[in-house]
């Protein structure tokens, strides 16, 4: 009988991806104080890896190289090896990121080595290695060789790049020098991202190709705008549709199941890198719920509603946090849950629903991944309905009936993996999402699904001593204090619930988040906000982060939220800290405003004009106001419908209703709120929707 191999140091963890290694023959250490001390003790290197549980090229090189004991051997001798979670340990992630492109010079990803002097500068890094050289990559023993050699033997050439590294470090540290707005910084973004638009398959780029919900939400708000004008910009809210078309339509979307991968590998997002993250479904699940408001396209309206459920039925734990993400993987191969052979569809089904999927995916021609079928729309339900010569909703029952023996028979394989800690600021993006479409479509159980992930946050990752919120949360363990996303994305998940369902208790948790970005993350001199917090561990970098990756930018989101919060309450010194924050990233944004959708969200309500309605009273008489209120798209609009028992925000103090009136309406813009009006008629024209 095998002995169980003796596991390690991150056997102690509640990482998921950190216990994926905790049985390695390598002497992987968690990032913290033990390890740096023993690397300057020793004077050894340290070799950094980092990466996440649903992460394919992860586990491939885990099972390459970590998972081999002579590679092992070699990094324990000559390393202090440290694991770090980068959905755990975002600033750190952060920081080896961009370090890795200032000594790289190309982009970075995921799994990440470098390798560290004791005082945790890089001087050497990569990504993904394989065990022996191929496809231009050394192997990674012959690289952990030469790197433990020039550590040795060229220590003055790595104290000088080191030094060159903390000087580029420090210098992209600081906001840029404000070169003067562009005169619209929202439209010179709107004409960026068109000139990089693919106008066949939507989206941006060639491959692979990622959704960008937040650029898409930027021509979206360029076209609500422009609703105003005489003009309206129907190219940007073009670019936004044919994109969310194809995606809906693609295999990037689980046209079983519900819920969008990653992103795809391909220009016609036909086969995706498998991952599911709840962030991305969190931010498509709002996005796609705004475009059904703006357009009333009812492709909009069923993915939205589709993403909504798979959030609350697969990503949902009882006691109401998200989980983070499933694998690509399953069973050792990635995409395998998800897949399928030709005959094993058509046993599965009816005559008349295999006619049907057998035309919608494809399945007559030729397979598309690795000798099976993935299932992306090759024929709409209205191309299908003339070919069966069947009406359009008996197709739509068919394909009801079809998918729901389709999924019923998937979940009996084996599921991807699923990363089932709580991460703060992705569960914030998950509440504001259902929120929102909860709200727009109808749907409450999304609101209540919504409240429930915040109050998870506020009773599991909130310290009731400080206000301050942790990071993450698994198997009853908070983790590291909260960065700015988690304060940011909270605060703003807060004000979008509250638009969904007014609560006391939910404005007073906005409040403390807000005071917690103002007096932790706040650069005091400059303005804007530090991605870690004053009283977190030093590292090489103080990050403040300006663009938008794969999320927001907590600068951007900080700053519209404290804006938003600063006119509900009347409290000036959240308005302030929102201009400040923009007035800081001026230079950034003018350099190249696509790459900063956020901070241009942000700078388009505190520049053109924010608009509150508030809307207090009996709730049947209320509701025809509200829903006036939000009758257009117009995303720079809050609707806020309070009970006529609750206080009424301190935007509306000193204002009262008539004597007698059920309910009142109060539209609230420039510091200032005109008096109530009583009806639907007279809140529109006060309102001056466009027609």
């Amino acid at each position: 009988m095998t002995e169980p191999r003796p596991r390690n140091r991150l056997a102690r963890e509640t990482s998921p991806y950190l216990l994926q290694h905790a049985g390695n023959p390598v002497d992987w250490h968690p990032w913290g104080s033990e390890a740096l001390e023993l690397a300057r003790r020793e004077d050894k290197p340290i070799l950094l890896s980092i990466g996440y549980s649903a992460c394919h090229w992860c586990h491939v090189m885990a099972h390459e190289c970590f998972e081999d004991p002579d590679i092992a051997a070699v990094m324990n001798e000559r390393f202090v090896n440290i694991k770090v979670d980068r959905e755990e340990r975002p600033d750190l992630d952060k920081i080896y990121q961009l370090s890795h492109q200032l000594l790289a010079r190309q982009p970075g990803g995921w799994p990440l080595t470098l390798f560290l002097t004791p005082d945790q500068l890089p001087f050497f890094s990569g990504t993904y290695f394989p065990p022996a050289p191929r496809h231009g990559l050394p192997g990674f023993p012959e690289l952990l060789e030469r790197v433990s050699a020039a550590y040795r033997e060229q220590g003055e050439a790595i104290a000088e790049q080191n030094r060159s590294l903390q000087e580029a470090l420090a210098r992209l540290a600081e906001p840029p020098r404000d070169q003067g707005m562009h005169a619209d910084p929202l439209n010179a973004a709107r004409q960026a991202l068109a000139a990089r638009y693919d106008g066949q398959f939507g989206g941006f780029g060639q491959a692979p190709k990622f959704p960008q919900p937040v650029a898409l939400s930027v021509l979206l708000r360029s076209y609500a705008r422009s609703l105003r004008t005489e003009a309206p910009d129907r190219e940007a809210l073009s670019m936004v549709c044919t994109t969310l078309r194809r995606m809906a339509l693609g295999g990037i979307y689980d046209q079983v199941g519900g819920g969008f991968a990653r992103y795809a590998v391909d220009r016609h997002w036909t086969i995706p890198h498998f991952e599911k993250m709840l962030y991305d479904n969190a931010l498509l699940l709002g996005l796609y719920a705004d475009a059904w408001h703006a357009t009333g396209d009812e492709l909009y309206r069923r993915i939205a509603e589709e993403t909504g459920r798979w959030l609350c039925t697969h990503m949902q734990a009882d006691a109401g946090g998200f989980y983070a993400a499933l694998d690509a993987d399953s069973e050792g191969e990635e995409g395998r849950y998800y897949v399928w052979d030709r005959d094993e569809v058509r046993e599965l089904l009816t005559d008349e629903e295999w006619a049907l999927v057998s035309q919608r995916f494809g399945l007559d021609g030729p397979p598309n991944f690795e000798g099976r079928w993935h299932f992306h729309v090759q024929a709409s339900f209205s191309e299908l309905a003339k070919a069966l010569r069947r009406p359009r909703p008996q197709v739509l029952g068919i394909w009801e009936s079809a998918r729901r023996r389709l999924r019923e028979h998937r979940m009996e394989r084996v599921p991807p993996g699923r990363d089932e800690k709580v991460i703060t600021s992705w569960n914030a993006l998950a509440v504001g999402a259902l929120a929102r479409a909860g709200r727009l479509l109808g749907e409450g159980v999304f609101i209540d699904a919504a409240e429930r992930a915040l109050g998870f946050l506020h009773a599991h990752c909130r310290s009731p001593e400080t206000g301050r919120l942790a990071a993450t949360w698994k198997d009853g363990r908070a983790g590291a204090t909260g960065f700015l996303d988690d304060h940011a994305f909270a605060l703003e998940a807060c004000l979008e619930l509250l638009q969904a369902r007014w609560s006391e208790a939910v404005l007073d948790f906005a409040r403390s988040n807000a005071d917690a970005l103002l007096a932790h993350f706040e650069d005091p001199d400059k303005g804007g906000f530090y991605f870690t917090a004053d009283d977190q561990q030093a590292l090489i970098q103080r990050p403040r982060p300006l663009m938008d990756d794969a999320l927001p930018s907590g600068n951007g989101t900080a700053a519209l939220a404290l804006n938003r919060l600063g006119h509900l309450w009347a409290e000036p010194r959240y308005s302030i800290a929102a201009e400040r924050a923009l007035d800081a990233a001026e230079g950034a944004v003018m350099s190249a405003p696509e790459a900063h959708g956020a901070l241009l969200l942000a700078w388009d309500e505190l520049r053109r004009g924010l608009e509150l309605v508030i809307v207090r009273g009996e709730r049947s008489a209320a509701i025809p106001l509200v829903r006036a209120a939000g009758r257009y798209f117009t995303p720079h609009r809050l609707i806020f419908q309070l009970p006529g028992d609750a206080a009424p925000p301190a935007a509306t103090a000193g204002q009262t209703s008539a004597s007698g009136a059920l309910a009142a309406a109060w539209v609230c813009a420039d510091q200032r709120c005109l008096p109530p009006v009583y009806d639907e008629r007279s809140l529109m024209d006060r309102l001056g929707n466009p027609a």
